[in-house]
């Protein structure tokens, strides 16, 4: 009889969801029956966006050492890019390399969704319950729409290299103090800023308005991807000063988070996870069990 070390254990928790990927039925994911109908929208108020921070909080802080374990991945990778980009002629794309944290930070937050999801149900919350996501019958769907955050991702990055050729460029800066000096001190280096800031405003409101609710809803019920997207628009014109405040919310902790050297996202992250959850809570009226299959 041979018994296994913690590492194999380990291990083998990592590995079975990757080998059962999509594998679960969806009675068996999701564990209400339900009708299939569109999600239903309403509206929230400023209060609803605090009571989701605070429940994200509390997700958070009950399992905080696990998920700020899961987490350092992406300070780990915003080192190692800072690191690359200040050494060459990349350097123009650090700031924008590093807001890109917001195009891509919904598909990041899926597994700190899921575990919100399960703590819903179960009570109780583990970082091991972020590799369910893989078991989802909605998974194809949901990468699908990871690989368009990432697409436009990588569309941001070249619009960011062509502001910086049109204003500072085309050559690459001499040094980080000289990029910095032109950046601050002449017209053509606040020009790049504010058409940076500008476009990237534009990518961070378009990825906020397909993906605040489609994301959590994808997981939370059987929805196809067109209906996910669809209800996330809605969710926006419904609530549009309320979510671009959430918006605005999500951007100014990313910014802070980044500035320690992308150390601060260790905590920024996870609990903006978290909130995004009970944010879509709010904004989208819970499944109506189906009566035929009800008990």
């Amino acid at each position: 009889m041979h018994i296994r070390n913690p590492i194999e254990w380990v291990v083998e928790q990592l590995e079975a969801p990757g080998r059962t990927l999509g594998s679960l039925t969806p009675e068996a994911y999701w564990p209400l029956p339900q009708q299939a109908s569109a999600p239903e929208i309403q509206r929230i108020t400023m209060a609803d966006l605090k009571q989701a921070l605070r429940r994200g909080v509390e997700d958070f802080t009950a399992c905080r050492t696990d998920v700020m374990f899961l987490c350092l991945i992406y300070p780990v990778i915003g080192l190692f890019i800072a690191a690359a980009e200040a050494k060459g002629g990349l350097l123009p794309l650090l700031f924008p390399t590093a807001s890109g944290f917001a195009l891509m930070g919904p598909f990041f937050a899926l597994g700190l969704y899921e575990m919100s999801r399960k703590r819903e149900q179960a009570g109780k919350i583990r970082w091991l319950d972020m590799f369910n996501v893989l078991r989802s019958p909605s998974i194809g769907a949901i990468a699908l729409l990871g690989l368009l955050l990432v697409a436009l991702f990588f569309v941001w990055l070249a619009l960011a290299q062509g502001i910086y050729a049109v204003t500072l460029g085309p050559a690459p800066p001499a040094s980080v103090g000289a990029f910095l000096r032109d950046a601050f001190t002449t017209q053509a280096g606040w020009a790049m800023i504010l058409l940076g800031w500008g476009v990237g405003t534009l990518f961070a409101g378009g990825v906020l308005a397909i993906s605040v609710v489609s994301f959590p809803l994808m997981l939370d019920r059987p929805v196809a991807l067109r209906a996910a997207i669809a209800a996330s628009l809605r969710a926006v014109r419904l609530n549009p000063l309320q979510l671009g405040a959430w918006g605005l919310l999500v951007a100014a902790a990313l910014f802070v988070g980044a500035l320690p050297c992308f150390v601060g996202l260790i905590l920024v992250l996870p609990i903006l996870g978290h909130s995004t959850w009970h944010l879509y809570r709010k904004v989208v009226v819970p499944p109506v069990a189906s009566p035929l299959n009800s008990p």
